[in-house]
C-alpha cells in the first residue's frame, strides 16, 4: 500500500508559549484520533511532527497511525522559518519513498505549517530551494494562529495561507477537525481516484478563512508579543513570561493618540530543551518595563515576585527573604522596589 504522508511544521517559539501550544497538541491528539476510525485513512495516513523556533527538530518520525502517539511539544527561542525548511527538506529526502522500476512510491505529501509570527531568521535561500525542487511534488499549507504573520511571505512558498481568525478553545477544536476532514478527504482520493493532489475540506465558518495574499500587509518587524526568559530561584528551572501587545486610546479628546504597551498574559514553565530549539548566537532586543502592564508570580516555586532584574541582567523569582541568591551569575544580593522602567531583554519571539 503507498503511503500518503502528512507532516505537522509546528512553530514552538516564546510566543506560542501557554494556551496556544496546548491547544494544538490537544488538536494533534484529536487529529489522530478520529483518522484512526477512518478505514481509508488508516490504510494510507503516515504522520510525522517536525518543531521549529530558533532551530529545528523532529518530534515524531514518519510512522503509521496506529503506531502514532502525540508528542509533548516543547518551546524555543527564535522563529527561524529557514532553519524549518532546511530541516523538512533533509526529512523528505531521507524519509519519502520514491517510485522505482519494482515499486510505487509514496504520494505526495502534505504538509501543514501552524505559525504565529514573523520568521527571525534570513528564509530566502531555503524557500528558493523549497520553490526549485520540492513545490511541485508536495501540497503545502500554511496555518496562521492569529492575525500577526506576514502572509507576504508565505505566498513566495504556497497559495494555499489560511487564517485561524480566533484562537479560543472552540475554535482550535473546530480549526482541527476541518484539517481532519481536509485528509480523510485527501486519503479517499487517493484511494478511489488515485488523486494525490490538494483536497482540502470546505471553509464554512467564521473562524477560518484563506487570506487575500495578493491584499496582504507587509510587515517588516514582528512586535505583537514581548516574551521575557526568566529562572526560578528556587528550582533553577526556566520559564517564559508572556505579554500582548495593547493599543488602547490615551482619552485625550482633542488628540486622536492611541497607547501602546503589553498586557500580560502568564507565566509558563518550559523545560531545558529550550535552548536545543533556540539560536544561540540570537542577538538581545530590549524593552522598557514600564511599558509592561502585570507582573506573576513563579510558576514553578510560587514566589510572588515573578520578575525581578538581577544586576546581571537576568530576570528571575524573589520572595520575602532578605537576600536572594541569582540562578543565572550566583551572586547574592538584596531586592527591593525601583522607581521609573528599566530596559529588560527580551527573546525574538
Amino acid at each position: 500500500m503507498r503511503r500518503l504522508p502528512i507532516y505537522f511544521l509546528i512553530d514552538v517559539s516564546e510566543s506560542m508559549v501557554g494556551e496556544p501550544i496546548e491547544q494544538v497538541h490537544e488538536g494533534i491528539g484529536t487529529i489522530i484520533r478520529d483518522l484512526r476510525t477512518d478505514p481509508y485513512a488508516l490504510e494510507t495516513v503516515y504522520v510525522s511532527i517536525i518543531a521549529f523556533a530558533g532551530k529545528a527538530q523532529r518530534i515524531t518520525p514518519l510512522i503509521e497511525l496506529y503506531n502514532f502517539y502525540p508528542p509533548k511539544l516543547p518551546i524555543g527561542g527564535g522563529t527561524s522559518l529557514g532553519n524549518a525548511f532546511k530541516f523538512l527538506i533533509g526529512e523528505l529526502d531521507s524519509s519519502i519513498q520514491k517510485t522505482t522500476l519494482d515499486q510505487k512510491g509514496d504520494w505526495k505529501p502534505i504538509i501543514f505549517l501552524f505559525t504565529d509570527g514573523t520568521p527571525t531568521d534570513k528564509y530566502e535561500p531555503a524557500f528558493d530551494k523549497w520553490n526549485k525542487e520540492y513545490r511541485s511534488k508536495t501540497n503545502l499549507v500554511v496555518v496562521s494562529i492569529g492575525d500577526n504573520i506576514d502572509a507576504s511571505i508565505f505566498s513566495k512558498i504556497t497559495e494555499n495561507v489560511l487564517l485561524l481568525k480566533k484562537t479560543d478553545s472552540e475554535s482550535f477544536k473546530s480549526f482541527f477537525k476541518w484539517v481532519t476532514a481536509s485528509i480523510k478527504t485527501s486519503s479517499i482520493s487517493i484511494s478511489d481516484s488515485k488523486d494525490d493532489g490538494l483536497h482540502l475540506a470546505p471553509i464554512t465558518n467564521g473562524y477560518l478563512s484563506k487570506i487575500d495574499l495578493e491584499k496582504s500587509a507587509i510587515h517588516t518587524i514582528d512586535e505583537n508579543f514581548a516574551v521575557i526568559l526568566a529562572k526560578c530561584q528556587k528550582t533553577k528551572r526556566l520559564y517564559l513570561i508572556k505579554y500582548q501587545k495593547r493599543i488602547s486610546s490615551s482619552g485625550i479628546k482633542e488628540l486622536e493618540l492611541n497607547t501602546l504597551d503589553y498586557k500580560l498574559v502568564g507565566a509558563f514553565p518550559v523545560e531545558n530543551s529550550y535552548y536545543d530549539l533556540s539560536e544561540g548566537d540570537a542577538s538581545k532586543t530590549t524593552i522598557n518595563s514600564s511599558d509592561l502592564i502585570g507582573f506573576p508570580t513563579c510558576p514553578h516555586c510560587g514566589n510572588k515576585f515573578g520578575f525581578s532584574h538581577c544586576g546581571c541582567g537576568n530576570i528571575m523569582c524573589t520572595g520575602d527573604e532578605e537576600i536572594s541568591h541569582c540562578p543565572w551569575c550566583g551572586i547574592d544580593a538584596s531586592f527591593g522596589f525601583s522607581e521609573g522602567g528599566l530596559n529588560i531583554n527580551r527573546t525574538r519571539g
